[in-house]
């Protein structure tokens, strides 16, 4: 029995929330089951789910952890423009606005790598930052067109060194959440204790494919892609594939269907083909390969770093051809102010950029990308 001597209201709810029941065991009963209603109104999954604010909470640590880490090693946190005259630093398909008082056409960042470079260029030796990129392309369980990028610059290091760096800022997500270092992922074991496996890409690729896919020319893969279905577009597919597509594109489609998924445990894939990474410095003695590792945990790609190149000469080079190839980007202006940054001399440089949601989705075990993001890109619903 309660005595009320006085009742005030605070807050009008004029929608039923759903109750549910928790029992001591931890068993819920009574869960809202509509996935989609819950993405759609993430206060009512917040009241309800435990478990989805529990990851959201760890997810605000694991920011936390990965600044803290970055600060303490000397590193700087900038910001660069959201809205850019010119779009790089990835391949991918941009938003478009317009700048209505400068009268021109402008792109939300698709990266943040040309910006960082230019300040490495002016001295800043050590930067980082953490914030929205946004790419005009699928949605599925892995992408969201707009999502949370780590990118950081050191000057005098190089790929290598970044995976150092990745490794550190992994162990410093897994401490903050006070994490085993064996997880599970999916129904998949795996460990996260550095060091971390390493492969070459065009190893792993031809252990997958049965043959040297590396030494085939643009028909040759077109015929393997054919022969394994995956010039066909499929349903769900978010990106159905063009069989005008690059030689380097179709290696990257093979990588993706062949080797990608079955990358469980965490692993450095390195030395990927020219073609593919124009930012990159080449492997010595090898003007096809570069010093490029993508790093995969669960099937999960979880980071992409470079040896940045840092030749002005070499990076126009590879720019224009880029322009001229490109279905993406053909017939746009190279960055002039990027290229003039590296003509002033910019040192040699180790680069990564850390899909922070995927990261999180790893290490709070959440199934999909939207599971980590408290406001996720859905379709507007038809009244």
């Amino acid at each position: 029995t309660i005595g009320v001597d006085r009742l005030r209201l605070l807050a009008k709810a004029i929608r039923p929330t759903p109750v549910v029941k928790v029992t001591t065991g931890g068993e819920i009963h009574d869960g809202v089951s509509d996935q989609d209603f819950l993405y759609r109104h993430r206060c009512v999954d917040l009241m309800v789910n435990p478990d989805s604010r529990r990851r959201f909470v760890q997810r605000a640590e694991m920011i936390r952890a990965i600044r803290s880490h970055l600060d303490s090693e000397g590193f700087l946190e900038v910001e660069t423009p959201i809205l850019q005259p010119l779009y790089g630093g990835a391949s991918a398909e941009p938003f478009v606005t317009r700048y209505r008082v400068l009268d021109a056409e402008y792109y939300l960042r698709i990266a943040k790598e040309l910006y960082l470079k230019r300040l490495i260029a002016g001295g800043l030796e050590r930067v980082y930052e953490i914030s929205k990129d946004f790419r005009n392309e699928g949605i599925d369980r892995t992408h969201s067109p707009e999502f949370t990028q780590l990118e950081l610059y050191e000057s005098y290091a190089d790929y290598r060194s970044m995976m150092t760096r990745f490794e550190e800022l992994v162990e410093a997500s897994r401490a903050c959440l006070g994490l085993s270092i064996e997880l599970t992922y999916m129904d998949r074991t795996l460990s996260i204790e550095p060091p971390f496996e390493r492969v070459t890409f065009g190893g792993s690729l031809e252990r997958a494919g049965g043959t040297d896919l590396m030494a085939m020319d643009t028909d040759g893969l077109m015929d393997f892609c054919r022969g394994r279905g995956l010039l066909e577009e499929e349903p769900g597919e978010s990106q159905p594939v063009d069989e005008q597509q690059d030689r380097g594109h179709l290696l990257e489609l093979l990588f993706d269907h062949l080797v990608a998924p079955d990358l469980i445990e965490p692993t450095f894939v390195t030395e990927y083909p020219e073609e593919i990474s124009p930012l990159a410095k080449t492997v010595p003695g090898r003007s096809d390969r570069v010093e490029r590792f993508e790093a995969f945990a669960a099937g999960l790609e979880l980071a992409n770093a470079f040896s940045e190149q840092n030749d002005p000469v070499r990076q126009r080079q590879v720019l224009e051809r880029q322009a001229a190839t490109s279905a993406i980007r053909r017939g746009d202006e190279l960055d002039e102010d990027f290229l003039f940054a590296l003509e002033t001399g910019m040192p040699p440089s180790g680069g990564l950029g850390v899909g922070i949601d995927r990261l999180v989705m790893l290490l709070t075990g959440a199934g999909s990308i939207r599971d980590t993001i408290l406001f996720p890109q859905l379709r507007r619903l038809r009244s």
